[in-house]
């Protein structure tokens, strides 16, 4: 391992989580599920399910765990959304992470919203 991979406190790498929480505006939801796969301070995901067809996501990880990313996602509507997010990380006492996240549509509406993902 190289020191930018060891760099971060978190490592996303092979996790997987399921929305719990979200904003009415948002499409995510308890069936929607991420696959996340970190490669240095770079953080990819594949998700599905719910009102998600599917969806993708790029961000970068900083050295708290904190995750700058943009998705896109085709919904069942057969709609392409783009959006970009502010993930920060806590780690729960049974030491799976859940995220707080704030985003923002740059497709649609626009609209901005909060959601809460968690590892399962």
């Amino acid at each position: 391992m190289n020191k930018e991979e060891d760099s971060t406190l978190i490592n996303y790498n092979n996790r997987k989580f399921c929305a719990v929480q979200n904003s009415a505006n948002g499409e995510t939801s308890s069936e929607t599920v991420f696959h996340y796969r970190q490669k240095g301070k770079i953080v990819t995901a594949d998700y599905s399910g719910g009102k998600i067809t599917l969806g993708h996501l790029i961000g970068l990880v900083d050295e708290n765990g904190n995750i700058t990313m943009r998705y896109h996602q085709v919904n069942t509507a057969g709609e392409l959304m783009t959006g970009i997010c502010h993930s920060k990380p806590e780690i729960q006492e049974n030491g799976k992470i859940r995220l707080h996240e704030t985003w923002e549509w740059t497709s649609g509406d626009r609209s901005s919203g909060e959601s809460l993902i968690e590892e399962i």
